[in-house]
């Protein structure tokens, strides 16, 4: 199904309180940070651990969705001869946070942040994951500054990081730098993120690799008025993305070749699910031609037809088990993506995601040829555990509350008939899971011979607010 995000604008509907605290209950989602935390983190904000060197010269900009005050990474792009330099900074947690402090054993009990629709449950406190550690603009701020060099067809010549000092000179929204793309106004670093991101989606390509085109599920906001988006990416999103790959797949490098790190694996599909995926398509009517490979398959599909976004829904079950693998003393074996195609590590979002901060650790070390701090050390080996739970919350949490929201959209509307496209049927066809066109719901539907990828109209038979459970039936 299209990815699922909670997107904040306005405040939440009293009525929707009492069942998002239901859902902190239930799954135990952190609360607020214990007073011991909060003091360090204010103490921590006012004395960073500032570098030496000064980049403040980088004319940087952050590129996130609006609204955004965590912000991880800022950019600035130029040519080099006939290739391209890539600056990318990201905010350096570790000049902030000390092993076995406060801060830190707060942030291994909680792993990530959580994104709800009345607030976010921040990884570090806010004094610094969207205060002194963020890369707001104008702010002199510590980061780990990336810079990697490609050939004048985006491939990667070297990449090196350093520990810097730098100043974002503006924050962005996507639809920001989409419009001055498109209008022609765009600065030239920006303008060769378009040209940057479109080589890097090539050599995606020319790997085998594949990004699935999904649209995402989220909840937007207006004053009390509260419905669901399925909202396709806008392309500089896809673009932007790709240098954070491209600097996750450069960390992955540094890391084998020093024989330690922590990298973000994917297990390649087995034969099995192939087979089922054409299956499904020639079911679906749609062509998949024997010389025609999967990655490319998918490129060819359309999300705004109703058999194509079907397809798409399948094709989001081929990879699965996705995991961290730490190591070292020795070059791991079995460790590459699949969906990229490459071996790849998180190692941007470090504000957002404990692992990057480790990664990053790592990368500096052996960048300046010196040892891995002995913290990073003693971590590695736990923290692919600490991280699979902390997934697991994630996504579970998501879940609920896109549940709790399409409940409270279509409560008193039970009854009614909805256009809807099936997505997915079990073996017997006879339950299956739909999305509607208005508003942006995915639910379970019911029916006899239920037509995979078609168009129909389905009646909602109930919406519980209790079990936050919605089901409908084929007209």
């Amino acid at each position: 199904m299209p990815a699922r995000k909670v997107h904040v604008r306005a405040a939440i509907p009293a009525a929707l309180v009492d069942g998002l605290r239901a859902i902190d209950r239930e799954l135990s989602v952190p609360g607020e940070f214990p007073p011991e935390v909060l003091a360090a983190a204010e103490s921590a904000a006012r004395s960073p651990r500032l570098p030496d060197l000064d980049r403040t010269d980088l004319e940087l900009v952050t590129i996130d969705p609006e609204g955004s005050k965590d912000l991880d990474q800022a950019l600035h792009l130029g040519r080099d001869g006939d290739g391209y330099v890539v600056s990318y900074a990201i905010a350096d947690v570790a000049a902030f946070v000390a092993a076995g402090d406060p801060i830190d054993t707060e942030a291994h009990r909680r792993g990530q942040t959580l994104y709800g629709p009345d607030h976010r449950i921040p990884l570090h406190p806010p004094v610094l994951s969207e205060g002194a550690a963020s890369l707001l603009p104008g702010q002199h701020r510590p980061a780990l500054l990336w810079t990697i060099r490609l050939d004048h067809h985006g491939k990667m010549r070297d990449a090196e990081v350093v520990r810097a000092v730098v100043r974002s000179r503006e924050q962005l929204s996507y639809e920001q730098v989409q419009a001055q793309l498109d209008g022609g106004e765009a600065s030239e670093s920006l303008q060769l993120l378009r040209e940057i991101g479109q080589w890097r989606e090539q050599r995606e390509r020319d790997r085998g690799g594949v990004s699935l085109n999904i649209p995402e599920q989220q909840v937007v906001t207006d004053d009390d008025h509260w419905r669901l988006e399925f909202r396709t990416p806008l392309p500089v999103e896809g673009w932007n993305a790709q240098l954070s790959l491209l600097t996750g797949m450069a960390a992955a490098h540094i890391m084998m070749y020093g024989q330690i790190g922590i990298l973000r694996t994917l297990p390649p599909a087995d034969h099995g699910a192939l087979r089922q995926l054409r299956q499904t398509a020639k079911a679906l009517r749609i062509s998949w031609p024997a010389e025609l490979d999967y990655p490319e398959f998918v490129r060819s599909l359309d999300p705004s037809l109703p058999a194509h976004a079907a397809m798409i829904n399948a094709c989001t079950r081929l990879f699965r088990g996705a995991g961290y693998r730490a190591f070292s003393g020795g070059i791991p074996t079995d460790v590459e993506h699949a969906a990229l195609a490459i071996e790849y590590a998180h190692c941007t979002a470090p504000l957002r995601r404990l692992v990057d901060r480790y990664a990053g650790e790592v990368c500096v070390a052996l960048c300046a040829d010196q040892p891995v701090p002995a913290w990073v050390l003693r971590s590695l080996d736990t923290l692919p555990d600490e991280m699979a739970e902390s997934g697991r919350l994630a996504g579970a949490y998501e879940r609920a509350v896109i549940d709790l929201v399409e409940v409270f959209l279509l409560r008193d509307r039970v009854g009614e008939l909805f256009e809807a496209t099936i997505v997915d049927v079990a073996q017997d066809r006879k339950m299956g899971q739909i999305m509607l066109r208005e508003p942006a719901v995915e639910a379970k539907i019911t029916g006899d011979h239920l037509p995979l990828g078609q168009e129909v109209s389905a009646r909602l038979t109930s919406a519980e607010v209790g079990r936050n459970s919605v089901l409908f039936e084929l007209a």
